[in-house]
């Protein structure tokens, strides 16, 4: 047997530390990301050409979790909810919400209210399965009176009821039309102060609200706490247009109530994917956005 000598250990023993240590730095994770989620209608014509590789490669950026823009009938993109639910979740990222909507009949007196709350039923069970934390209506018609907005109020605070004792939040996205004026009266401002802040929050659109000739911060002061999430948007990819002041926004949300920042690309100038990569980077980079808003 050939003699073991102590240099030839020293030497055996460096060999597997030096060894151990290059298999350590390449297995090494990415640093941990900041609290970043996605409006799936980002990429939307991605999700249509390839949902799991598009999935795949939102995760691949560092988002956090996604804000789902495909549901319809019980399914999200075609999926059962435990099947969209594991699609995200196999990934690393979480569910977070979902925009889904069932408006009322154009006269909104006129409304079939054993259909819709046959339609929510089935909607809120189907978003509950998915590990959904909130629902969100994306848009309404503009009502022609402050009664039928009224209405719409009653409307959302039922909905928002019915979500609450489901587990979930219910919420309601604006874009800029809800800054122009019904019968005298700022719509937004209508919505804000006719809902019920236990039954539903408002998901501000900051990029809207500017389009809408007003301050997302002096809605923050004006109306404390009633905004549970936030889209942060802009013109086209986060940070190019110059039109959002996301560091004053961002500085000032404490008392908006935002628990979540929701990034939300509608046009680009390149593809939708380097788009939300671009965008999701920019708020990562950012000093002033926080690793999380979740207390």
């Amino acid at each position: 047997m050939r003699k073991i000598t102590l240099s030839m250990i020293t030497l055996l023993c460096g060999l597997l530390l030096f060894t151990a240590c290059k298999q350590g730095n390449k297995g090494e994770a990415a640093p941990q990301g900041k609290d970043i989620y996605l409006q799936l209608y980002s990429v939307r014509d991605d999700i249509r050409a390839d949902y799991e590789g598009t999935i795949a490669q939102v995760a691949e950026m560092g988002y956090t979790g996604v804000e789902a823009a495909g549901y319809n009938d019980g399914l999200f993109y075609g999926l059962s909810p435990a099947d969209f639910k594991q699609s995200i979740e196999s990934v690393g990222m979480e569910v977070l919400s979902s925009h889904t909507s069932r408006p009322l009949a154009e006269n909104p007196a006129e409304t079939n209210m054993d259909e819709v709350w046959a339609w929510w039923d089935t909607a809120i069970q189907a978003h509950k399965d998915a590990g959904m934390k909130y629902i969100v209506i994306p848009w309404m018609a503009t009502p022609a009176t402050l009664a039928d907005l009224k209405i719409y109020c009653d409307y959302y605070n039922q909905i928002g009821e019915r979500c609450k004792a489901a587990g979930l939040g219910f919420g309601y996205h604006n874009h800029s039309f809800e800054f122009t004026e019904i019968e005298g009266t700022l719509m937004y401002d209508f919505m804000i102060e006719n809902t019920d802040p236990d039954k539903v929050f408002f998901q501000m659109d900051v990029y809207w609200v500017i389009e809408g000739g007003h301050d997302p911060v002096a809605y923050f002061n004006k109306y404390p706490g009633r905004f549970e999430q936030l889209h942060i948007k802009d013109e086209t990819e986060i940070g190019r247009s110059g039109k959002v002041d996301f560091e004053n926004i961002l500085n000032n949300v404490d008392v908006s109530g935002a628990k979540y920042m929701i990034v939300e690309v509608e046009r680009y100038t390149g593809t939708p994917i380097e788009g939300v990569k671009e965008s999701y980077d920019f708020l990562n980079n950012a000093d002033y956005y926080r690793d999380t808003y979740v207390e």
